[in-house]
């Protein structure tokens, strides 16, 4: 009987890891060890990013609320506050993007939470 080697699985193996890290400069996308090591750095930080990516977007968009509700004489809080008051559920996506595109109906937004606050 003869003997068996994982030589096949280790080689398929091996082509995944430098497939992935095609394009990524010198040994690391030529040496499967150096390789290995800068795919599973480059994931882990995917990982990361892919958290931090709605981090910063719901920051951008707390931030272009904010500065058009200034605009309107109110804070980016008291709105906020106001608009739970008034029964409005708007994510924050949707505000930022009414805030850039249609500045009057964020404006009777910015009323009806002045309205509901007092």
């Amino acid at each position: 009987m003869a003997r068996v080697t994982g030589g096949i699985a280790t080689k398929r193996h091996h082509k995944k890891i430098l497939k992935q890290a095609k394009g990524y400069y010198g040994a690391l996308s030529k040496q499967y060890r150096s390789a290995n090591q800068a795919v599973m750095r480059a994931m882990a930080n995917a990982y990361i990013g892919r958290k931090q990516k709605k981090r910063n977007f719901r920051r951008l968009w707390i931030a272009r609320i904010s500065a058009a509700t200034k605009m309107n004489g109110m804070n980016y809080s008291t709105f906020m506050d106001g608009l739970k008051k008034a029964g409005i559920n708007m994510n924050r996506k949707v505000l930022s993007e009414i805030a850039i595109a249609d500045a009057a109906a964020f404006a009777k937004l910015v009323e009806t939470a002045k309205a509901a606050r007092s």
